[in-house]
């Protein structure tokens, strides 16, 4: 890499760090995807820098990555970034014209996100039974620690349970991101003020509600949070170490903690946030309502929920309608 497109590269993701405020994992994915771009070009060209990049040759980039497999997202992910950065270098009056603004990705298949029955995870929710399957351990590095308490023959009645069910009622009562649950302090819960500002994707703020079941698990969790977490902690949901949850251990514990409750389904924080998004959509119909709760820039991306939301009516019309049901 020449030293101009170096400079270039630094100073585009300054200007996302300190002007646009985007996290540090974005920045590491623009940072590969853009370094990855200029290693190809300067293959064909050991000494260009972004200026000399053409329309012709962002085409030429995407033609070489399908062939080797990469399609839909990954190269949709590459072209935006691409484009972004061109912005920046016509806002600096570097280049006169952005190659990427005409070129489209290859189509990919939209694929729903999985989401559970609002039934079948109320009643999850509301189990009073399960085994220690999800007790006695914690998953901060993915490896057991030895510190939760395991002495308890139901998950309501072990601390770190209490826990687990404070974040499952909190990621499904306010559709929230893995990294916004992770980031809430206790200071953040008011009983008497149900709502939650979070501080999401593109550092965009939102205020979402809280639930009344989320917020007498988070009262639970609180009882026995002084267990683990130190006066000074901050963090409203701490590892068995005291310290703020490690993404990781959230991920093990929730599907930890659906095993319990004899699931065999593979819960993850998303797959909450996706029934969050679905079943407020099949309630209410208001899709601007849901988009502001999710935290979505872009309509078109909660526009997904609404294929999820007729398939559930279609279901319910082939059941329903006697002119649908097929003969047996």
């Amino acid at each position: 890499m020449t030293d101009t497109a170096r400079a270039l590269l630094e100073r585009f993701l300054s200007h996302l760090a300190n002007e646009r405020r985007l996290s540090p994992h974005t920045l590491d994915a623009y940072r590969r995807d853009l370094e990855r771009i200029l290693a190809w070009h300067q293959e064909l060209r050991p000494e260009a820098s972004w200026p000399a990049l053409q329309e012709r040759d962002v085409r030429a980039y995407l033609a070489m990555r399908h062939r080797q497999g990469h399609v839909g997202h990954t190269l949709a992910r590459e072209l935006s970034a691409l484009r972004r950065l061109f912005v920046y270098l016509m806002r600096e009056l570097i280049v006169e014209h952005n190659p990427a603004q005409g070129v489209r990705a290859p189509k990919q298949a939209r694929v729903l996100p999985k989401t559970l029955d609002a039934d079948r995870l109320s009643a999850m929710l509301d189990s009073d039974t399960g085994t220690n399957a999800a007790t006695g351990s914690d998953l901060s590095t993915g490896t057991e620690t030895g510190k939760a308490a395991a002495t308890a023959s139901t998950p309501d009645s072990d601390p770190l349970n209490l826990r687990d069910t404070a974040m499952v009622e909190l990621f499904y009562s306010s559709g929230l991101r893995l990294a916004e649950l992770i980031s809430i302090d206790t200071r953040d819960i008011n009983p008497r003020d149900p709502m939650l500002n979070i501080t999401g994707k593109g550092s965009k703020t939102r205020r979402v509600p809280i639930g009344r079941q989320a917020l007498k698990a988070i009262e639970l969790w609180l009882a026995v949070r002084g267990q683990f977490a130190s006066s000074d902690e901050p963090a409203l949901f701490v590892s068995s170490r005291g310290r703020r949850i490690h993404p990781r251990t959230v991920q093990q514990r929730l599907r930890l903690w659906a095993i319990a409750r004899t699931s065999d389904i593979p819960l993850h924080p998303h797959m909450l946030r996706h029934s969050f998004a679905s079943h407020l959509l099949e309630s209410s119909g208001d899709l601007r309502g849901v988009q502001e709760l999710l935290g979505h820039a872009d309509i078109s991306t909660t526009q997904i929920y609404t294929h999820l939301d007729f398939q559930h009516l279609a279901r319910v019309y082939d059941q329903a309608h006697p002119r649908a049901k097929r003969k047996k």
